[in-house]
């Protein structure tokens, strides 16, 4: 089994999902006490934070490049930035190393596209909703891609950053999100990405009848079937 390169921390609360449900799958496939091979780092996302809401995407790209490149240099032979926003630099950060990355976007497409769905929601942070390294990623599979209101885009932001990745799971929080989910759903979605690996933690398929893509799942199992070829 290839060794997975993890680039964590963004938050950690999601990174920690990663782990488990990488090796929960290597498990599965395998099965005994087998676990996978895991070459990781974690960042401080308090310093990610503020660059992001600063607009510092060069900073950004630089810190990401350097630890993956440190990944690369522990023995992975494949890349996970263990975020859905952070691909934004993906492209910086490819071009820096030389083991592949796979992107979150182009897991998630195929998982959508295997389904028979056209039309998608996506949820996310307002980065990820808002702008093309994401949404555009998704549109060259072929992909039609809704995003609620501004407003509505506003406080599913709020909620990822000042909840989310702080841990903090509110009923009413979930409560907004699947109203979101049904306006979404209601304008043609097909289902809805959620686009934010932390969103997991807040909104399961057990809650919405809407055909919901939890990207940290597919990001996490991809990686295993990458890994196991």
């Amino acid at each position: 089994m290839k060794t997975i390169g993890l680039l964590g921390g963004m938050s950690w609360e999601s990174t920690e999902l990663y782990y488990r449900w990488i090796n929960e799958e290597t498990k599965r496939a395998l099965g005994g006490l087998h676990s996978a091979p895991i070459a990781m780092v974690s960042v401080d996302f308090q310093e990610i934070e503020a660059l992001q809401h600063r607009g510092d995407w060069s900073a950004c790209a630089d810190i990401l490049v350097e630890k993956a490149r440190a990944i690369e240099a522990a023995g992975a032979d494949l890349l996970l930035i263990c975020t859905n926003t952070m691909h934004k630099v993906a492209e910086d950060v490819e071009a820096a190393i030389g083991i592949p990355l796979l992107h979150i976007a182009d897991a998630t497409a195929a998982k959508i596209t295997a389904a028979g769905l056209t039309t998608i929601g996506l949820l996310g942070t307002q980065f990820t909703m808002e702008q093309d390294f994401y949404r555009g990623r998704l549109e060259r599979h072929g992909l039609r891609v809704l995003v609620p209101s501004e407003s509505d885009r506003q406080l599913v932001h709020r909620v990822i950053y000042e909840e989310l990745c702080l841990g903090i799971i509110r009923p009413d929080s979930r409560t907004e999100y699947l109203r979101i989910i049904e306006e979404l759903t209601g304008s043609g979605a097909e289902g809805v990405i959620a686009g934010c690996t932390e969103i997991t933690m807040l909104v399961k398929q057990d809650h919405t009848s809407t055909p919901l893509f939890d990207t940290t799942a597919i990001h996490a199992r991809a990686a295993v079937s990458e890994a196991l070829q």
